[in-house]
């Protein structure tokens, strides 16, 4: 199957929380960083996820927010540090890579976003993206 998002990143589940209605699941990314994904609960069951399970993670682009550094006291569960590696600049959007520890991600932002944050190739960023934003998917 081919997709059109962009980012997804490979793990391995560490914890599965089921509530009435939705669960969270806890990844270790394969380059060792954490990710956590909110999901229905009858996802979660129709994947069979459970401790040991391969996935992938898939987040749209557009879900993507950077800082340029961690943030303290956010809701955003997700925070991956990595460097800009390709950055693209339209008239009104931009296009950015991140490299991450196992993965590559693309951030969707504003232009005046990459002026304000003083974006280049070569920059330290954190990806920020809410739990809510990561689907699973298993092989």
């Amino acid at each position: 199957m081919t997709l059109s998002i962009r980012n997804q990143l490979a793990g391995t589940v560490t914890e599965v929380h089921q509530g009435e209605a939705m669960a969270t699941v806890k990844l270790r990314l394969d380059g060792g960083q954490h990710l956590m994904a909110a999901i229905t609960k009858e996802s979660a069951e129709d994947l069979a996820l459970a401790p040991g399970s391969a996935v992938r993670a898939l987040v749209k682009s557009t879900e993507v927010s950077l800082a340029t550094n961690r943030i303290a006291g956010l809701s955003i569960r997700n925070q991956l540090p990595g460097a800009v590696t390709g950055l693209t600049t339209g008239a009104v959007m931009a296009s950015v890579k991140i490299t991450v520890d196992g993965g590559q991600l693309t951030a969707a932002i504003t232009k005046d976003a990459v002026t304000d944050l003083g974006l280049f190739v070569g920059s330290d960023v954190v990806a920020l993206i809410k739990a809510t934003e990561v689907s699973l998917a298993t092989a």
